[in-house]
């Protein structure tokens, strides 16, 4: 399942925040209605059974109440995707990603195996669960970790008891840290701590580009591994970095390798991950377009640029040329190469290299989550979680408080099928009306971005204000929820007004821009 994924450490963040957020892009050919809800401690299962996998997982009894942004329709399973619980910490799962041949030959993926023939027949042979994946991720572990480090570890645990089925990448984050896990084959796995000032960009590719073992295997400051990482790549050659060491260069770094051979730094990306040709035309040209955007100063076009849409080597994180705000996140995440040859609705390039990358922003999306950690706010509004849904070339962004009890209904109420009453389908419509005339909607389009962000601003703020004042006050947590609810039905019912209007807006242009359209009329 093509996704987009942008992680930001506290210091790039323009007030401090932790943020991460992805884009949930369904398969071709399908839709995937999404919701907004929130799962209390009665509804979490205890006993689980993937409906994908068939594996079965006995869940401990003390669950958190969270959120998640699970499938309207659950035929393939939950696919809860992102949230916060309780505890404040924050989970988006997951970012298919890539890996190779040798890796999967070293630990192949945990798959199902069919039953053959019925029990009591000669042959039958019973059916072999899965691993878990996607459908999974958030459900299994968000509601029992108190921290983005201990999110990492129970995720890496679940990985190496149960297996997985795919290659995955998995964020989290609480107040003070953003951590990012990576599937290593069916068991491993490799996570890294996102620096404080920098800035992380992840399209469907194994990212992490620089990893250190000793820190892994000993103190764990800013890397996690799975325990038998070193000797799993030293019996399987794994490691392809090339040292002084290799070259005969004298002063050469023999302390940065162990016994077994293995490099204590050494280049994930290269080890684990692919460089193939749909790499650069659907992965890595995602990642130049949201640094270019993100650092404009640097060389990303013609002869000189150091990176280019089908560089390999476009680093997993860097430091931003200014702090990054919730709009730039929404920027980075609804782009179509806007201002580039590749622009499929600009007229710089040629057709063909308008259709040559996959877009970020593209007809695909399913939802966009950001999830901010505000830490200067009251405590009980320092979870935000921002929601778009549709595709993101013509949606916005809506703020709603995690803390709550409930979800108002225009984003939680998704149905199977298509009506203007909830949030999901609206944008759906709104998308397939303005496509074809892209240039005469889009005005329109990016001012309804702006009331309906500039609204959701207002309204966290003067939340903030209530909540310090109920706080200080002495008031209860129910009546904080209430007021924090309320908020959220606010922001929800002016959505749900101005997207109506937009609706009201494109039909009316696109309409008159139809191929049978005449000018003259009877009136």
């Amino acid at each position: 399942m093509g996704c987009t994924t942008i992680l930001i450490g506290k210091k790039a963040s323009y007030d401090g925040s932790t943020i991460i957020a992805r884009n949930e892009d369904s398969s071709n050919g399908t839709f995937d209605p999404k919701r907004t809800v929130v799962v209390t401690p009665e509804e979490q299962p205890r006993h689980y059974r993937s409906v994908l996998s068939h594996v079965e997982i006995e869940l401990p009894d003390n669950p958190q109440r969270y959120t998640a942004v699970p499938n309207a329709l659950l035929d393939e399973g939950i696919w809860g995707e992102a949230g916060f619980n309780e505890a404040q910490v924050a989970m988006s799962a997951t970012e298919t990603i890539t890996t190779n041949e040798r890796v999967l030959g070293a630990d192949p993926l945990v798959t199902l195996v069919p039953a053959k023939g019925k029990p009591g027949e000669e042959g039958y042979e019973p059916e072999v669960p899965g691993g878990i994946g996607e459908e999974d991720f958030l459900t299994i572990v968000l509601p029992y970790v108190n921290s983005a480090r201990e999110g990492v570890r129970r995720l890496g645990e679940l990985l190496e008891t149960y297996g997985t089925y795919e290659m995955n990448g998995t964020a989290f984050s609480d107040a003070d840290e953003v951590w990012w896990i990576e599937s290593v084959g069916g068991h491993h796995w490799i996570a890294r701590r996102v620096p404080d000032e920098a800035y992380v960009t992840m399209p469907n590719q194994l990212g992490i580009d620089d990893f250190d073992l000793d820190d892994a295997m000993g103190g764990q400051r800013d890397f996690m591994c799975s325990a038998d990482l070193r000797e799993w790549m030293a019996a399987n050659h794994l490691d392809l970095t090339l040292s002084d060491a290799d070259l005969g260069l004298a002063g050469s770094d023999e302390g940065a390798v162990c016994a077994d051979g293995v490099h204590t730094r050494f280049n994930p990306r290269e080890a684990f991950g692919s460089h193939t040709g749909r790499d650069h035309v659907y992965n890595t040209c995602r990642a130049w377009m949201m640094q270019r955007t993100l650092n404009p100063s640097d060389a990303w076009d013609g002869p000189d640029a150091e990176w280019g849409p089908e560089s390999d080597d476009i680093p997993w994180c860097r430091v931003p040329e200014r702090k990054l705000t919730i709009e730039d996140v929404k920027d980075v995440l609804s782009t179509h190469y806007d201002g580039t040859p590749f622009d499929p609705y600009g007229n710089l390039g040629t057709e063909a290299e308008r259709r040559r990358y996959r877009s970020i922003g593209i007809n695909r999306n399913n939802h966009l989550a950001v999830l901010q950690l505000r830490p200067y706010a009251p405590v009980a509004t320092r979870c935000v979680q921002w929601m778009a849904y549709g595709s993101n070339a013509f949606n916005t962004l809506a703020p709603f408080f995690a803390q709550v009890g409930d979800m108002p209904a225009y984003l939680r109420d998704t149905t199977g099928h298509v009506t203007t009453e909830n949030f999901y389908w609206a944008n759906r419509i709104i998308a397939a009306i303005a496509d074809p005339h892209f240039n005469d909607n889009v005005n329109t389009i990016d001012n309804y971005r702006e009331r309906t962000m500039a609204f959701g601003q207002r309204v966290l703020r003067e939340t903030d204000a209530r909540v310090a004042a109920l706080a200080e006050a002495g008031a209860d947590a129910a009546e904080v929820e209430g007021v924090l609810e309320e908020a959220n039905q606010r922001v929800a019912d002016e959505l749900h007004d101005e997207t109506d209007k937009l609706l009201d807006k494109v039909l009316y242009t696109s309409s008159m821009l139809m191929k049978n359209a005449f000018s003259l009329s009877d009136h």
